[in-house]
């Protein structure tokens, strides 16, 4: 039997086992850690046919299990491979085709195969291309860099010295591709923040309300760190107050401030979901980047496409809708909430803004759907909320 008999075999294994409790990559590296006789080119080629396999969600439902894999390794592939080689040749010989007319091979309508890819169609937030963003889940999202103060050249030229190939995508944002051992180069959090390139975009949201001197800013859910770090960058004489439910995430967000070189902040661990928030001070501005499905981000976790329960979208929205009318009235008369998340879904954007404006004195002055399904990133939603004056 040849070893490319052999990979297939582990990922039906490993997919037969997996069950979507826990997210992938955990469940992955915990069954390579109690199965030492793969190596590492093993564990990388092993873990990319299981992870193109999630990419096809629920399409393809009368295949086996093993003809799945080899369908994904089929459609996220554009070179010729070993593994589509050994098992069917056929498809090998014309990998290099386009996504449709590699569906065309398969004898299977595209549109059929979408759907089944993603079933929330509905549930999707306005102005989505639907084909687009469909078709994205076939591609792993590539690795963003957001430069940080005055260090773009060094980045530079130690990228290049490592020979870890990069795109300059704006004149503070580099990507590489994933699985780049970037961290092994560069000071993660000093040099370079790692951060999506839809994430970066809503720095060019901040820096429209951060122009004051102090203005006062809390992150109310920050988790470790990175919209804090991004609107030090903007203006580092910000009042900062960065709160999370989690207190292991707090930790951590410590350590990424301690290597931005962040000194001045006041942290706390808050529940917003359970309950109204300790802190008495108004703010300037409030950033919630508040808990969500990630759907914006499944190019990512493509499991999700097949374990993800439709359930799970209201009460999300219901979660930050209670997060957010509890921040609000920490927010100075004339202050921004600044309203974001990782979701295309509309119940957690565009109807859950609609809710705020409705219940609470607040205006919407800018934001909307940041799409990146076209640029090999995540989507995210952002909503600037400015709050009346009397």
């Amino acid at each position: 039997m040849s070893r490319f008999h052999s990979y297939l075999n582990s990922s039906v294994r490993i997919l037969s086992e997996y069950n979507g409790d826990s997210p992938f990559s955990l469940f992955i590296k915990k069954f390579f850690s109690q199965h030492k006789k793969y190596g590492s080119r093993d564990r990388r080629l092993i873990s990319d046919y299981c992870y193109q396999y999630f990419r096809i969600g629920n399409a393809f439902p009368d295949k086996e299990l093993s003809e799945r894999i080899l369908i994904g390794r089929f459609l996220c592939s554009k070179e010729s491979n070993r593994m589509l080689e050994v098992h069917r040749q056929e498809w090998d010989e014309v990998v290099e085709l386009s996504l449709k007319e590699k569906l065309g091979v398969l004898q299977t309508d595209f549109k059929e195969v979408f759907s089944s890819l993603f079933s929330w169609r509905e549930e999707l937030s306005m102005d989505i291309d639907f084909d687009a963003f469909a078709s994205s889940h076939f591609v792993q999202p590539d690795v963003f860099l957001r430069i940080r103060s005055n260090q773009k050249e060094k980045v530079k030229r130690t990228l290049n010295e490592v020979e870890i190939p990069f795109k300059e995508i704006t004149s503070s944002t580099f990507s590489v591709e994933a699985n780049s051992k970037v961290d092994r180069a560069l000071q993660i959090d000093s040099d370079v923040v790692v951060q999506d390139l839809s994430s970066q975009r809503v720095g060019d949201f901040l820096s429209k309300l951060l122009k004051e001197d102090t203005p006062k800013v809390w992150d109310c859910c920050a988790g470790s760190g990175g919209k804090s770090i991004m609107a030090y960058d903007i203006n580092p004489k910000i009042r900062l107050t960065v709160s999370d439910v989690r207190e292991n995430i707090l930790i951590n967000l410590k350590k990424r401030f301690d290597a931005a070189g962040i000194k001045s902040y006041k942290s706390f661990q808050l529940d917003l979901g359970n309950g109204q928030s300790v802190l008495d001070s108004p703010f300037d501005v409030i950033i919630a980047d508040v808990p969500c499905t990630g759907s914006g981000t499944w190019g990512r976790t493509p499991e999700q496409l097949t374990y993800f329960e439709a359930s799970k979208i209201q009460e999300y929205a219901d979660l930050q809708r209670t997060i957010v009318s509890n921040a609000i009235p920490l927010l100075k008369p004339g202050g921004f909430l600044v309203y974001i998340t990782c979701s295309v879904f509309k119940k957690e954007n565009e109807n859950n803004v609609e809710y705020l404006i409705d219940e609470f004195d607040l205006e919407e002055v800018d934001g909307g759907l940041l799409k990146g399904y076209d640029q090999k990133a995540d989507s995210m939603f952002v909503s600037v909320l400015k709050r009346a004056c009397n």
